[in-house]
């Protein structure tokens, strides 16, 4: 497949581009610069919400928009500045004639949730990082149905790996180990998250723009809840890290839910599993 991936220079980007392409696939790699590229890509330095980029479209079988600022600050005013530019992203995709679009989501969509999510479930999401991407999502859904393109909507959970371009706990604890810490300050470290690797998820990403069987709402995850602290633990001792954990030094986040992962149903279905 010709396929294009928007944002792929960012953390998950990279991994998605990489995977796609060790799959055999044409890669037309978007982003504002790059910092590494890797042969057999073609890479496009570009702004995707002012750059013409029709005629990359009519090469292409596919898209995967990954571009998005400040994913992990998720009450950054970013969110609701950039809403619209998202939406005339898509829209001018589909009018350029895109057959199949994939989209990355969040879990942060649903809000205050316990328990296994699936594409049924109801969103009420209480940040502005949530109501930016379940907005889009809704609008998405409209609009590749009007132009009558497939649409893949991936709803991500709490993705792991690569700690030295993420910008999660884990890289967090690596930066306070690297700085010569001996103490990582967390909250109760209760909650039940599903935990993804960036490589399965990049995989996960890529098997699903393969085929389009399987559409709508899907979500790239393990299905397994962890508790936060179990999973920060387990990396601790596997880093070999000597660096102590201060339980408790700051409180839960109001709007994280005690226990939220994905039902894996259909990306199930799709790897074959």
């Amino acid at each position: 497949m010709n396929i294009i991936v928007t944002g792929a220079n960012g953390y998950i980007g990279k991994h998605v581009v990489s995977c796609l392409k060790d799959r055999d696939h044409h890669v037309y790699a978007l982003d504002w610069k790059f910092d590494e590229m890797l042969d057999g890509v073609e890479y496009a330095t570009c702004d995707i919400f002012n750059d013409d980029l029709s005629d990359i479209v009519k090469k292409s079988d596919a898209c995967i928009h990954l571009a998005y600022r400040d994913g992990f600050r998720h009450m950054s005013s970013a969110h609701m500045e950039d809403l619209n530019k998202h939406v005339s992203f898509i829209e001018n995709m589909c009018k350029y004639g895109l057959k199949q679009l994939l989209v990355l989501g969040s879990m942060h969509e649903v809000g205050y949730f316990e328990g296994a999510i699936d594409e049924n479930t109801p969103c009420n999401p209480l940040t502005y990082y949530g109501i930016a991407k379940n907005t889009l999502r809704q609008v998405t859904s409209i609009m590749c149905r009007q132009y009558d393109c497939v649409w893949q909507w991936v709803r991500a959970f709490y993705i792991t790996g690569d700690e030295t371009r993420g910008s999660n706990v884990f890289t967090k604890i690596t930066q306070a180990y690297n700085d010569g810490k001996k103490e990582f300050p967390l909250n109760s470290g209760k909650n039940l998250y599903d935990f993804i690797d960036i490589n399965q998820l990049a995989y996960q990403i890529a098997r699903v723009i393969e085929q389009k069987e399987v559409d709508g709402i899907i979500n790239c995850c393990s299905g397994k809840p962890v508790s936060l602290l179990d999973k920060i633990q387990d990396f601790i001792k596997e880093k070999n890290y000597d660096i102590k954990l201060n339980i408790g030094a700051f409180p839960d986040r109001p709007y994280d839910s005690p226990g939220i992962w994905g039902d894996n149903t259909k990306i199930k279905k799709i790897l074959g599993e």
